[in-house]
This record gives C-alpha cells, sequence and structure tokens, in this order.
C-alpha cells in the first residue's frame, strides 16, 4: 500500500492497496515518482490485470482539514484495504505509520522502491489523484490544477492570492490559511 497527495494545498490524498499475482510480470514497475505521467498511465492498466485485488481509499479535503493530513492519509489507507476483494495476510505499507487494521502490517521506508506491490499502489495512487485534478481543473481554470496538482507552486500560490480560495483547498494548510483569513 502507498498513499500520495500529503504535500499539495489542494485536493483529496488518495491511497492505493494492490495484491500482485505471484507470477506478476509487470516490466518497468517503479516508484511512482521515477516514472513520467505517461509512463504511469500506460502501466495502470497492466497493473489491474497483474493483480489478484487492488483498491483505492480517498480522504477528502474537509477530512484533512478536520483530523489533519496524517490521520486522513492512515484513513485513505484504511478504506483502500478495506475495498479489496480479499483480506490480505499481510499488508506492506510505504513509510513508517501504519493505520489500525486488524491484520498484520509492515512499514518500510522508501518500500516504493524495493516492493514491487509498493511501486503498483504507488502509480495506481498517483494516476487517480492526478485524474481527480485534472478533472476539477475544468471548474476552476485559473488555478493551473492539471498542471500543479494542487502541489504549492508559484503559479499555485498566484492564483490562491488572486482568486482566493477554493471548495478544494485544504483550510488547515497555512499558505492557503494565510490567503483564506485575509479576505
Amino acid at each position: 500500500m502507498d498513499e500520495v497527495g500529503r504535500g499539495p494545498l489542494a485536493g483529496p490524498v488518495v491511497a492505493a492497496a494492490v495484491i500482485l499475482k505471484l507470477d506478476e510480470k509487470i516490466e518497468k514497475l517503479n516508484d511512482s515518482k521515477k516514472l513520467s505521467p505517461a509512463k504511469r498511465e500506460n502501466l495502470v492498466d497492466t497493473i489491474k490485470s497483474n493483480s489478484i485485488s487492488w483498491s483505492i481509499g480517498i480522504s477528502s479535503q474537509i477530512e484533512i482539514d478536520s483530523i489533519n493530513i496524517l490521520q486522513a492519509s492512515l484513513l485513505a489507507m484504511k478504506r483502500a484495504v478495506e475495498g479489496l476483494k480479499i483480506v490480505p495476510e499481510l499488508v506492506l505499507i510505504d513509510g513508517n505509520k501504519a493505520p489500525d487494521l486488524g491484520i498484520q502490517t509492515q512499514t518500510i521506508i522508501k518500500g516504493d522502491q524495493s516492493e514491487r506491490c509498493i511501486m503498483a499502489a504507488s502509480i495506481l495512487a498517483k494516476v487517480h489523484r492526478d485524474n481527480y485534478m485534472k478533472d476539477i481543473d475544468k471548474f476552476y481554470p485559473n488555478y493551473g490544477f492539471k498542471l500543479h496538482k494542487g502541489y504549492p507552486t508559484k503559479l499555485h500560490l498566484e492564483a490562491l492570492k488572486s482568486y482566493g480560495v477554493t471548495k478544494e483547498h485544504r483550510l488547515s494548510f497555512k499558505p492557503v490559511k494565510n490567503i483564506y483569513e485575509s479576505n
């Protein structure tokens, strides 16, 4: 399992859980951060077809503001595991924090660079979140969400200052909070 979207100022945090087939043969599987957007997109169907089960879990920006980004990330992870068709015996998780799942977990720092199932989860989560941000860009074209995916780039910060805060923004994140409170 892996999650994406902890650092952005807008949008949800997304986790994916993937149980790969034992004989999976996915070429070019890697940490999602090391792949181009096109390569990630091209791997999605291959990952899904080489999986016994896969699932996406999401925590909204409202939940992030309510319970904090760490707890929202753990909640998204829990939802991803609960969405699997099969209950795994062990869940490998990228990083050093694990949600309470009621089953055995093992955290692995930089697991998205060493464990193929975590790499696969990383890709599914990243593509899902990126597609969400591209979709909301249609409703907020002045913000550039399809370009920066909600991360605090110069373009995004300038759009926030010019156009204000949207319902997609995380009000508990300092740059957003400062702009929201000044308006």
